[in-house]
């Protein structure tokens, strides 16, 4: 499919034009196919700089949330129909951002999951479910480009143009399989849940921080990460193109008295400017000067076990279960024709195997499970499989 069938509609950029579209797709039928393009790698933050909407009756928009940055009238015009979204736990972030909150949705990518398609992305599902193939180019483009250029246009129009055929196909596949209310469950708990909290101490996730090791070191990468950070934000491009992981991990790892050893490491090289390099010698000195007391502890304490390969050591009995469950879902998952994470997370088995309820039983399992977050059909397949490998020793089967 090279072109929408309507053609590629205008790009919506003023009130007058959003309060058209409003319209139409407040008077539309059915579900409403729903996509948004970040500027991801090339700006700050993962706000929406396109959304595009397809609904029967009202055909597609594509609606510019720099021109028109509350959408909010869009999103309660189809607040009571199911959207359609492909991966929708990517996108509901930065359409929840600009007022646009689903009650329903139906997730394109995860119905292919649940349904054991070897690849769900979107292009791989409409050509394997439909049978047509979806110009896939541009999705790695900087959408906060303006004005968007005709063939990315296209590209994002086709993006929506069959999604609710997908999802119908879809529906009839997994309905088929039986698990047509697993997939409905899924889709609840991913409409319901609530906006993520800001992640704790963000710097820690800096590539490279392995090997960051003394706490001095550690309060360089989280000074050089907070400054970047903020640069970032006030150029509204990505932190990366600011200043890499690599070079903040080899300031901390190297430590620089001055400007000279700093741009002789890597990441700080001949291309950057001497006020930069000022500004980022200036964070490592600051990191340098905290007292001992203000310097970041090595590693926060993580709720839940400790790593997999460290449970033979610390406790046998507890690997031994953690061995069994993993045999037993791995096994059930491929009976089903599902990755075995969504059939249940590999955190939420860890947790049930290192620390069993006292009472083993099916019922007590089920209600751990139930607290950490798992949904009844998962509940329903897995708990009897973890009562099993949590006796001990493992009930032999």
């Amino acid at each position: 499919m090279l072109e929408p069938r309507e053609g590629i509609p205008p790009v919506v950029a003023t009130d007058e034009a959003l309060a058209d579209v409003v319209a139409a797709f407040a008077a539309g039928t059915g579900p409403v196919a729903v996509d948004a393009e970040r500027a991801s790698g090339y700006r700050y933050g993962q706000r929406a700089y396109l959304v595009q909407l397809r609904r029967e009756g009202a055909g597609s928009a594509l609606v510019d949330p720099v021109g028109c940055p509350d959408l909010s009238a869009l999103g309660a015009a189809i607040a009571d129909a199911e959207w359609v979204l492909h991966a929708a736990t990517q996108d509901l972030p930065c359409l929840r951002e600009i007022g646009m909150i689903p009650s329903r949705i139906f997730d394109t990518e995860l119905a292919g999951r649940l349904a054991g398609f070897p690849r769900v992305g979107l292009g791989a599902m409409v050509e394997s479910v439909l049978g047509f193939t979806l110009e896939k180019g541009h999705s790695a483009v900087d959408w906060s480009t303006r004005p968007l250029p005709e063939p990315w246009l296209r590209y994002a129009a086709l993006d929506v143009e069959l999604l609710v055929d997908l999802r119908d196909a879809l529906e009839e596949e997994l309905d088929r399989q039986g698990k047509l209310g697993w997939a409905m469950e899924e889709f609840d708990a991913i409409a319901s849940a609530p906006p993520a909290p800001p992640r704790k101490d963000p710097w820690r996730r800096t590539s490279g921080m392995h090997k960051v090791r003394r706490r001095r070191q550690m309060a360089v990468v989280r000074e050089l990460w907070t400054t970047r950070d903020a640069v970032a934000q006030r150029r509204d491009v990505s932190p990366g193109k600011v200043l890499g992981d690599g070079a903040i991990v080899e300031a901390a790892l190297g430590l620089p008295v001055n400007l000279q050893e700093l741009t002789a490491l890597p990441g700080f090289g001949h291309r950057m400017g001497k006020r930069q390099l000022e500004q980022w010698q200036a964070a490592v000195d600051r990191a340098k000067a905290l007292p001992d007391a203000a310097l970041p502890q090595p590693g926060r304490q993580v709720a839940g076990p400790p790593p997999p390969r460290a449970w033979a050591d610390k406790d046998p009995a507890a690997a031994a279960r953690l061995s069994a469950a993993r045999a037993a879902v791995s096994a059930l998952a491929d009976e089903l024709n599902m990755p075995q994470e969504n059939l249940m997370t590999p955190d939420t088995v860890r947790r049930v195997c290192w620390e069993p309820p006292r009472e083993r039983t099916v019922e007590k399992v089920s209600a751990v499970l139930a607290g950490l977050g798992a949904r009844n059909w998962q509940i329903e397949q897995v708990a009897p499989l973890l009562t099993a490998a949590v006796q001990d020793p493992p009930a032999q089967s």
